[in-house]
């Protein structure tokens, strides 16, 4: 159990029965006038919606216990993504809603994380950096910029990225998965 008063950014709480919630941010507030209280920002893991709410730092939670199992990404069927366990070879089908933009960045045969609560699958989490390879930009022309300038560029997932102008079609870039960034050649 862990108190509000003892509350921190990432940690992942059962507030409501079946409900999982992580906290985004918290601020101790003791006010002039009254008791003091937690005021927060948490996030349903399961939704995704985003709620502030206020505790008494006395009110306690059973912290909730996240599972993070590695599997490897091995092919999209229809709106199924399938999964498996390198370990034990055990398959999984998630439909799209449970997988979201995760596999935006991830080819097949790649290693990600399965988040579950409980036995229940509730999202996917990609690794934080990708290699992927050009398939499709246009030629950049130097000279008639100042700085930064970029350009779309297509990876072999599907996905576009904005690129430097000096990258072009065959170059493997590496690419932040969280914000889709560019952030360098391979």
């Amino acid at each position: 159990m862990i108190s509000a008063g003892d509350f921190r950014n990432g940690i992942t709480l059962e507030i409501e029965p079946g409900q999982v919630y992580q906290i985004i941010e918290f601020q101790h507030v003791k006010p002039g006038k009254g008791a003091a209280f937690v005021r927060t920002k948490i996030k349903n893991v399961k939704t995704g919606s985003v709620v502030e709410r206020t505790f008494r730092p006395t009110e306690k939670f059973p912290q909730a216990r996240i599972d993070r199992a590695e599997m490897q990404y091995l092919y999209s069927d229809g709106d199924m993504f399938n999964f498996m366990n390198t370990e034990t070879y055990d398959q999984i089908a998630l439909n799209a809603d449970k997988v979201g933009d995760a596999l935006k960045f991830v080819k097949e045969n790649d290693m990600v994380k399965i988040c579950s609560f409980n036995g229940d699958v509730f999202s996917v989490e990609a690794p934080l950096f990708v290699e992927l390879e050009i398939t499709e930009t246009e030629p950049g022309f130097a000279g008639n910029t100042a700085q930064g300038a970029t350009k779309p560029a297509t990876v072999e997932t599907g996905a576009v990225v904005y690129v430097p102008l000096f990258v072009n079609i065959g170059d493997k870039i590496k690419i932040d998965t969280r914000t889709g960034e560019y952030l360098s050649r391979v």
